[in-house]
């Protein structure tokens, strides 16, 4: 795991289920983000008690608990703005102005990419396995002033 002073965890696509090990994977963030697909209440305190958490509503957000949630929100984390959403398609492109980073959910791929300046980053799902996708989370680093990404798959059983 990345020096966590200046770390925001990235995760996203739970469907109400929260690894031990993306837990593990996330103590010492300085924050985390959920892109969407909590799939339960639960998973975000959960997510509270290792550290402050924000998060967008996914598609699977449909309870009662969903309600206050936003389809996309900007949070602003080591002097970056970064926007969040869940499905990439409903974003209208490019990015609001000033946007350093979108971070979204949905496909269960983890991706890194550069695009035009921005950096896009899906933390792939941490939940239930879809097809032979890999079970991962993601990290945004603050190195010399600027937002670094990393994905770090997860080694579960299941």
């Amino acid at each position: 795991m990345p020096d966590t002073s200046e770390t925001l965890g990235v995760i996203s696509d739970t469907h109400g289920l929260l690894r031990p090990e993306a837990i593990e994977a996330l103590r010492g963030c300085a924050q985390i983000i959920h892109a969407g697909d909590v799939g339960s209440a639960h998973i975000l305190d959960q997510l509270r008690s290792i550290a402050p958490t924000v998060a967008v509503k996914g598609n699977v957000d449909t309870e009662p608990w969903a309600a206050a949630l936003p389809q996309s929100r900007v949070i602003e984390f080591g002097g970056h703005s970064i926007y969040m959403i869940h499905i990439i398609g409903q974003m209208n492109l490019p990015p609001p102005p000033n946007i350093s980073v979108v971070v979204f959910g949905h496909s269960h791929q983890p991706s890194i990419e550069d695009r035009n300046g921005v950096l896009f980053l899906n933390p792939g799902s941490a939940g239930p396995r879809r097809f032979k996708l890999p079970i991962s989370v993601g990290y945004l680093a603050v190195e010399s002033g600027k937002l670094r990404a990393r994905i770090l798959e997860l080694e579960v059983d299941r």
